[in-house]
């Protein structure tokens, strides 16, 4: 039975949490790959340097579907829609597992990356059922649960695969993906958008959402950039670890990787903040945060245990103003209104997660070619650019004020 839930009471706890363990599941998808690529490669006949196809495919695959099937969020049955992606989510990820081939396992991964929009369409879900004085509160709580799922499954994945091999990491989630849409389908109201526009409309009227809300504009490019960064520290910093003067293992890696979700409890924090009033205080704080989480392995590098340590600083600080970030720019888009809300949650992380494809893109060239302290120095840029971007917001919001004043 589905539960009851209206606008004057409060989203009851144990939903709040299944909301954020289904976002982190989701997410996890993504990711688990990322650790295993070589072995992944290997057993499918997928040469070194075809071995980025397996992310870029994963991530092309989630760009169509935030653009293509979470504005269905505004038309369609929200229950229906997560169920339905759930499904066919772990039917892609059972095909990966029992890949034989390149092309079998590509195909795979491109619908993976389709299919994970489910946790696009919870999100927003999540913010439509909590009050106003809550949502940044219930965002926050949620989008802890995703960002713990990203950040978990890179050790998770090495560590199954060190003891089941590769293929057992995609067959576990395929199962936990059909437990979740079962539950999911017995805990979630039904939510029936109330819009009478036709699909194509919807897809229309993106661009025109996008060239009208300049909210939308400012904080998917503040959030480009700072996924950019996210995305390149941790594409690189495994290649790192695993060189002779660090010569991590497998596990190893996994370990530091989890040393990085403490970053994660930034989240609701910043949730409780955009609540009382303080978005723009707490974003050149996780803006600052990035900044000096890119500075510090440049100014103190070395593989001592301090070295070590300051890594994991690092690491910590890089989750924890990224995650902040997000919370933030979500919490701003979802006061915008609620029927076109699927939309702009779209074409944000659309934005943002092509900003994080770019920073994975250049990470690994630069890496290649120069070396991990021009890595960390091209890295550190991209925040380094949307502080600068978000330090004219004021004067741009006046300039649209004045606009407004005189078309009125």
């Amino acid at each position: 039975m589905s539960v009851q839930i209206t606008k004057e009471r409060a989203l009851p706890p144990g939903l709040t949490l299944l909301l954020a363990a289904a976002c982190g599941m989701i997410a996890a998808n993504l990711y688990y790959a990322q650790p295993l690529l070589a072995l992944i490669s290997e057993s499918i006949g997928l040469s070194a340097g075809g071995s980025g196809l397996i992310v870029t495919l994963t991530q092309l695959g989630y760009v169509m579907g935030l653009l293509f099937i979470v504005p269905l969020g505004d038309r369609v049955e929200n229950r229906r829609l997560i169920v339905a992606a759930l499904l066919l989510d772990a039917v892609a990820l059972g095909f990966a597992a029992f890949a034989q081939n390149a092309a079998f396992f590509l195909a795979a991964s491109f619908f993976i990356g389709i299919c994970s929009v489910a946790a696009q369409i919870l999100v927003p879900f999540a913010s439509y059922l909590a009050t106003d004085a809550t949502r940044g509160a219930v965002v926050g709580n949620v989008m802890s649960g995703l960002l713990l799922g990203i950040m978990l499954a890179r050790p998770l994945s090495s560590l199954v695969a060190d003891w089941l091999g590769w293929q057992a990491m995609f067959g576990i989630s395929s199962g936990a993906i059909i437990v979740l849409a079962f539950m999911l389908k017995r805990s979630l109201p039904v939510r029936k958008p109330q819009t009478g526009t036709t699909y194509a409309a919807l897809l229309g009227s993106m661009w025109q959402l996008l060239r009208e809300t300049a909210i939308l504009r400012r904080r998917a490019a503040y959030h480009a950039c700072m996924f950019a960064m996210f995305s390149l520290f941790w594409t690189t910093v495994p290649l790192r670890l695993s060189q002779p003067d660090y010569h991590f293992s497998q596990t190893g890696i996994a370990l530091f990787a989890l040393a990085g979700v403490a970053g994660a409890i930034a989240a609701p924090i910043a949730g409780r903040l955009a609540d009382r009033g303080w978005t723009k205080a707490a974003t050149w704080i996780s803006m600052i945060i990035v900044i000096g989480s890119g500075l510090l392995p440049l100014i103190f590098e070395s593989s001592s245990s301090v070295g070590i340590a300051v890594l994991v600083a690092a690491a910590i600080l890089m989750d924890a103003g990224v995650s902040a970030n997000l919370v933030l720019s979500q919490r701003m888009i979802y006061s915008l209104g609620t029927e076109a809300r699927s939309r702009l949650n779209g074409l944000f992380m659309a934005i943002f997660f092509l900003g994080g494809a770019v920073g994975s893109a250049v990470g690994g060239w630069v890496y290649a070619s120069a070396g991990w302290h021009e890595t960390l120095g091209v890295g550190t840029a991209f925040p380094v650019l949307a502080l600068l971007y978000f330090a004219t917001e004021r004067r741009a919001g006046r300039q649209e004020d004045r606009l407004t004043e005189c078309e009125a």
